[in-house]
């Protein structure tokens, strides 16, 4: 691992080798950007559709710009990935925070003006989600060249901190101030945000993309190539497994936390959001320690006391309906799926080869997308056919069922990718 000390050398036969750990200034540059931008888009994720209930009161327009917010994981994100597979991950984010932030910008300027119909609010959402499939998978890619093998679990444990930091708390709290101010405010600063991280982003170095030897490969072919990968290699597929069942119990959990915060614990209506903030500080909290607990008591364990911990979470808050539970609940599962979330992180990356980075990593993000609405929409027919508790039992059960038949496959699949051990 390289300290601080950290320009980048070239080795004898001419090639420029990129500095590598969690220490380096290169690294230090990356997770600027990424905390400035995230912080930008904490606040969007707020504004934007409130904006659009409160400008419209049409529930398909919110519908529809909700829908365009996610629809690009499902259309663009494979086709993204097998690019940034082929083209350079710091050109790659760069191009995608320019174009973000001039959007985005222009969309102020049109809310401001009073020109932001519905057809503008859908094609900004949709345009800005798919720069993000791009801008996603190239930074997979600088993540792993800039930290390095060694300091994989440190890097997906600062980046949890900060992703959650900046879209669960400061994004949120920075929107709901400026938008009582101004809400073409809350898309200047997300716009302005893309603009300032692009200035690191481009002070990194410029990471070389994997050349494989079929470069001349069609683009469709590419894309299945990196989808059978995922799905055939035994320790990718355990791990998407795992990640759909805690996807479709979150899912779940999330469209009825709301009316059950309300109903069954009584927690005041304008209270209902610390229930998150509960579960963004125990996400923060344990994701700053993952490091230090596997170096302690191994990657596989860890990994299951993470999804025991998180079904753990959704048990206590079915059985047990009383606010301060609820509270409690909710700072449990963020510990649960903060180490999980930093852990099957790194395993992925490093069971994935380096040239096909961005295509599994956009299939994993496809996979687990595509099928959160199944959780969503059960979690109403179980709330009317039993009760709203029922829903965080069965999401306990999902996520503990899910850890008993991963648990020995979690223990024995390797953590270097066999084409590309060192």
């Amino acid at each position: 691992m390289t300290e601080h000390g950290d320009e980048a050398r070239v080795d004898p036969a001419g090639v420029r080798e990129v500095p590598q750990g969690v220490h380096t200034r290169a690294f230090h540059r990356l997770m600027v950007a990424w905390t400035v931008s995230l912080v930008g888009d904490g606040v969007r994720v707020v504004a934007l559709p409130l904006f659009t209930a409160v400008s419209t009161r049409d529930p398909l327009a919110v519908s529809a710009v909700a829908v365009a917010e996610v629809l690009p994981w499902l259309l663009v994100a494979l086709p993204a990935g097998a690019l940034v597979d082929r083209w350079r991950p710091r050109t790659v984010v760069l191009v995608a925070h320019v174009g973000r932030g001039l959007l985005t910008l222009g969309f102020a300027a049109a809310l401001f003006t009073g020109h932001a119909t519905v057809p503008v609010l859908v094609a900004v959402a949709f345009v800005l989600t798919s720069a993000e499939t791009f801008a996603d998978s190239a930074s997979q890619l600088l993540l792993v060249a800039l930290a390095g093998p060694a300091d994989l679990d440190a890097a997906n444990s600062r980046f949890i901190s900060v992703e959650t930091a900046g879209v669960d708390l400061a994004g949120p709290l920075a929107a709901s101030a400026l938008f009582a101010w101004e809400p073409a405010a809350c898309f200047a600063v997300d716009g302005l945000s893309f603009l300032v991280a692009a200035l690191f982003v481009a002070s990194l170095p410029d990471v070389a993309p994997h050349r494989e030897p079929s470069g001349g490969a069609r683009l469709r072919t590419q894309i299945a190539e990196g989808a059978q990968f995922l799905l055939r290699h035994r320790g990718l597929r355990v791990l998407v497994l795992v990640v759909v069942s805690a996807a479709v119990a979150a899912s779940a959990v999330n469209a009825i936390t709301a009316l059950y915060a309300v109903e069954v614990l009584a927690i005041p209506a304008p209270l209902v959001p610390t229930l998150m903030v509960a579960m963004a500080v125990g996400t923060i909290a344990v994701a700053s320690v993952v490091p230090a607990l596997v170096r302690r008591f191994g990657e596989g364990p860890l990994m299951i006391t993470a999804l025991v911990v998180l079904a753990a979470g959704f048990g206590l808050l079915g059985l047990v309906p009383h606010p301060a539970v609820g509270w409690a609940g909710y700072l449990v599962i963020g510990v649960g799926a903060g180490a999980w979330n930093v852990l099957s992180a790194t395993r992925r990356q490093r069971l994935t080869p380096g040239s096909m980075m961005g295509r599994v990593s956009s299939t994993y993000r496809v996979l687990t997308w595509g099928l959160m609405p199944i959780g969503a929409g059960m979690a109403g027919p179980v709330a009317v056919m039993s009760s709203l508790g029922t829903v965080f039992l069965l999401a306990a059960g999902v996520v503990g069922v899910a850890a008993l038949l991963a648990a020995r496959p979690l223990l024995r699949t390797g953590t270097v990718a066999p084409a590309e051990k060192v």
